[in-house]
């Protein structure tokens, strides 16, 4: 029987213990990362509270504690103008149209960010606003994009046509919508169609 041989005498690194979730502590770590991302109320609530619930585990401190800080620094965030949902829904929602996101996607999106109804609704209508056919917009930006439909540069665009169909579909878009991009024949008229 051969032995194995033996383990190297290295050592482990040591696990990162996370720090206790104090009011000066989660207050500086909300500064930070408002400094570096935008987001909403409910964003920077999941984040603190994911850092108060590592805290309770390793130093057996209250959740609760920490969600009454936690409310207290959105509250003066918000008071500061560093938290605004509804700059966030604007910023974001037209950010994800120039993507060319339908607007059934963009909805979603906020919603699954924390965003308040009542905002969304309000940063859909601004998109309504500025364009005549907003998913049709988003659609054509969508397919330029990534050469769907009469963007593709290739001989295949028949063979290729229910993918294209398809990868519309998943993006939120109705099948007229969809059909009415891939299947153009004249980018031109398509394109003035959406008022581009």
């Amino acid at each position: 029987m051969m032995e194995r041989p033996e383990k190297n005498n290295r050592e482990q690194p040591k696990r990162k213990v996370p720090r206790k979730a104090t009011a000066k502590y989660l207050g500086n770590v909300a500064r930070f990362y408002l400094e570096r991302y935008a987001t909403t109320e409910a964003g920077l609530r999941r984040y603190l509270m994911r850092k108060v619930n590592l805290s309770a585990k390793e130093h057996g401190t209250i959740p609760q504690e920490g969600a009454e800080i936690i409310e207290g620094l959105i509250t003066k965030f918000r008071d500061l103008n560093f938290l605004n949902d509804a700059r966030y829904a604007e910023g974001r929602s037209g950010s994800l149209h120039r993507k060319g996101m339908s607007l059934r996607a963009i909805r979603q999106d906020l919603s699954v960010k924390g965003v308040p109804e009542h905002h969304i609704n309000t940063a859909i209508d601004l998109i309504r606003e500025e364009s005549s056919n907003p998913d049709l917009e988003a659609a054509i930006s969508y397919a330029r994009r990534r050469r769907l439909g009469p963007y593709r540069t290739d001989d295949k665009r028949e063979e290729r046509r229910d993918k294209d169909l398809a990868a519309l579909g998943r993006k939120g878009f109705s099948f007229a919508i969809a059909e009415r991009v891939i299947l153009a024949d004249d980018i031109e008229e398509l394109e003035s169609e959406a008022g581009l």
